[in-house]
């Protein structure tokens, strides 16, 4: 039995200064407790059946900050975190626990961050080869089809366009 949970929503690429609090607390009920309830839920199954394995969606931005993506990315690590820790919990118990952590990927995302917005949101995408969900969802299955002696701890992919971007430096600052 496996239980793949893909809350998450990003709204706004805005500064933490400037945010609106309501879309910080959409943001963490979704990506925060949406996992914690739906996993709170199908585990006394699992525990029942012997087995189970709990992927978790994650993402990039759980390792990697940006400017814009404040709770995003926080909301992202709490998923890579409370993996880690969920194995470590269950590692007696025959659960397996992933945490699949893509980057750059066109889905529905980029229209629910920009609330809409489908000109803004296509410009994520403008001139690049971004993941698709069927790349996301091979990664699922590659993950929940190891023998039962395998764990994956973490998958992080990104498309082949994107790569890790230097620290933010501002010059001129006194």
């Amino acid at each position: 039995m496996s239980c793949v949970n893909n809350a998450g929503l990003a709204l706004g690429l805005g500064t933490a200064d400037e945010v609106d609090i309501a879309d910080w607390e959409t943001m963490v009920q979704t990506n925060i407790m949406g996992v914690l309830y739906c996993t709170k839920a199908i585990l006394p199954q699992m525990i029942a059946n012997g087995y189970g394995h709990v992927v978790n969606i994650g993402s990039i931005a759980g390792n990697w900050p940006y400017p814009g993506g404040n709770v995003y990315g926080a909301t992202k690590a709490f998923v890579k975190q409370f993996s880690l820790n969920l194995r470590a919990d269950l590692v007696g118990k025959n659960i397996h626990v992933t945490d699949v952590e893509p980057g750059l990927a066109e889905t529905e995302f980029s229209q629910v961050r920009f609330k809409g917005d489908i000109d803004k949101a296509s410009q994520v995408y403008a001139d690049t080869e971004p993941l698709t969900p069927e790349d996301i969802a091979d990664a699922v299955f590659w993950a929940a089809s190891r023998p039962r002696n395998v764990n994956i701890n973490r998958i992080e992919l990104m498309a082949g366009c994107q790569a890790f971007s230097p620290l933010n430096v501002v010059r001129g600052l006194k």
